[in-house]
């Protein structure tokens, strides 16, 4: 424990036999529990683990997972909550506890049953301990990348109640553009950018950090069962915290490469996939957040660019289809062209400013 509160730490593994031992061994002592999550490791993972799973007894004894709401005059929105987590548990990847005194062991062992990313992985990680009202959730990944001696600098900004999540920051670490590969960094900045637009939390550097801690208010929160299962999933979580209204801090860690790891991530396809889900997910917050939960007038805003900006873009077509074609291009033309393109560019200039403005408040230093 950490100041009287419960600490666990989700560790998603895939076929991570040689690296998950050393995880589980350098854990710091602070940590009540260790939720490992097997997704269907191909190699000996799932054997390692069993062999370790009841090895460990905690210190912390947890209360059983969910107490039924009783319904009073003032608790119909809870009770309410209640039941749709109890029909959203039938949504997550289907998966078993090798425990048999869960509320005990120090190290959870949950099998999926069938493949289903990492993000679904987290998921389900995050659900267990969400279910047992754990205080401060954090995430470190199998392969033994992440040092266990930063941890408790991740976890404190949740245990001291400042901020809903805290994320790793590795480009801020002097080391990090001579350690990180080049094209992780290419592609770490890339996708930053685009999360950045996306999510709303403008001041996120380093998006794709793995290394992270929740409250158990912001696992309250969100939509678990919803996480993107796969390489996503962290850009997903951001957006997803920033409909929820969360606040977010960044911490800064060492990049960790080269320490027997096997990256299992193909940049060239990531990108290119990531890329697409961050813009469909720039205009899910914008309509959830900014229509339904809190009208703004920055929706207004931005939508309007939009408009304009499609209509600059069919009057380009014209332009430079009469161009090409050595025809006479009218005055008319060029001039809606050029005025929809400058007040549409203007409009979403204002309206980022305005997500800039709107989501400092959210953000920690």
């Amino acid at each position: 424990m950490l100041n009287d509160k419960k600490v666990a730490v989700v560790v998603p593994v895939y076929n991570e036999e040689t690296q998950i031992l050393n995880v589980i061994e350098t854990m710091p002592d602070f940590v009540d529990r260790i939720v490992i999550i097997n997704d269907c490791s191909t190699d000996n993972t799932k054997k390692t683990l069993e062999e370790v799973a009841e090895k460990s007894v905690s210190q912390v004894v947890l209360k059983k997972k969910k107490k039924k709401i009783v319904r009073s005059r003032y608790n119909e929105a809870e009770v309410i909550l209640q039941k749709i987590e109890d029909k959203e548990d039938s949504l997550f990847t289907p998966q078993e506890i090798i425990n048999k005194t869960p509320e005990d062991d120090r190290i959870i062992i949950i099998n999926h049953l069938k493949n289903g990313g990492v993000g679904a992985a987290i998921a389900s990680g995050y659900k267990w301990c969400r279910d047992h009202k754990i205080d401060c959730t954090a995430v470190m990944a199998g392969d033994g990348q992440m040092d266990p001696n930063e941890l408790e600098s991740i976890c404190m900004p949740i245990i001291n109640g400042e901020v809903d999540y805290v994320k790793g920051n590795r480009l801020i670490h002097r080391s990090a553009w001579l350690v990180i590969p080049k094209i992780r960094y290419f592609g770490n900045s890339v996708l930053s950018i685009l999360t950045k637009i996306a999510s709303g939390y403008w001041s996120v550097s380093d998006t794709q950090t793995g290394y992270t801690a929740i409250s158990y208010k912001a696992l309250r929160s969100i939509r678990i069962h919803k996480i993107y299962k796969r390489y996503g999933m962290p850009n997903d979580m951001l957006v997803k915290l920033n409909i929820a209204f969360c606040t977010v801090k960044e911490v800064e860690i060492k990049p960790v490469y080269r320490v027997g790891e096997q990256s299992k991530m193909k940049v060239g396809r990531v990108i290119p996939k990531i890329s697409w889900l961050l813009f469909k997910l720039f205009f899910q917050r914008l309509w959830i957040k900014y229509f339904f939960r809190d009208f703004h007038p920055l929706f207004l805003l931005y939508n309007f660019s939009f408009i304009l900006g499609s209509l600059s873009f069919w009057y380009g077509i014209k332009v430079v289809k009469k161009m090409y074609l050595s025809e006479v291009i009218l005055d008319a033309t060029v001039m809606a062209f050029s005025f929809f393109f400058i007040i549409g560019f203007q409009s979403l200039l204002f309206a980022m400013w305005m997500d800039i403005q709107d989501n400092m408040r959210l953000y920690r230093k």
